[in-house]
């Protein structure tokens, strides 16, 4: 079980600004509901990196095929109501694939234009990519931590960085080895 974070809040309007971002940015047909959740938690999870802060705050829940936004499909039903965006459906290799289709541009007030290229990178970095290649991607360590169901707290974010290693981490490894008689 993880720590709360208590220093993280959710901004329930900027979630609905980004995710509808999101659609806008995409092309109907590459983006799924699997990958919308996957361009959610890697561009909240990176900008955590990137300013210790979160996009939206959002939480995400480790579920079988990786993270998914818990508000979702809130702020979906409200675009769809609200004349923003049309959701179809369309059979998928034996599934059925969502297809979002924003008919208005987004409101941009609520995302820097920092935060609106972080978005279009990881856009661009998921389009390119299948729905089954992107949960792949999101199966690493933070998803592998947590226990199905659970929250999967931001400060996980700081183990998709590979740590650098110096000198004096590798001498004090061969410091331990010898101790333990492992190297002469």
């Amino acid at each position: 079980m993880f720590e709360p974070e208590t220093d993280i809040e959710f901004d329930y309007e900027k979630f609905r600004a980004v995710v509808h971002f999101i659609c806008h940015e995409c092309r109907p047909e590459e983006l799924g509901r699997v990958k919308l959740h996957k361009i959610l938690y890697f561009s909240d999870f990176l900008r955590y990196l990137e300013a210790g802060a979160p996009l939206t705050g959002e939480d995400y829940i480790k579920q079988k095929f990786g993270p998914t936004a818990r508000h979702l499909n809130k702020a979906l039903r409200e675009l769809q109501q609200n004349g923003s965006l049309r959701i179809s459906e369309r059979p998928f290799h034996g599934y059925t694939k969502q297809l979002f289709d924003s008919l208005k541009s987004p409101a941009t007030n609520l995302v820097s234009e920092d935060e609106a290229k972080l978005l279009r990178d990881v856009i661009g970095f998921a389009c390119g990519r299948t729905a089954s290649e992107m949960s792949e991607l999101s199966h690493s360590e933070p998803w592998e931590m947590a226990a199905t169901g659970e929250r999967i707290p931001y400060y996980m974010a700081f183990s998709f960085v590979p740590a650098e290693l110096t000198d004096e981490d590798f001498e004090w490894a061969r410091g331990e080895a010898r101790r333990h008689g492992v190297l002469a």
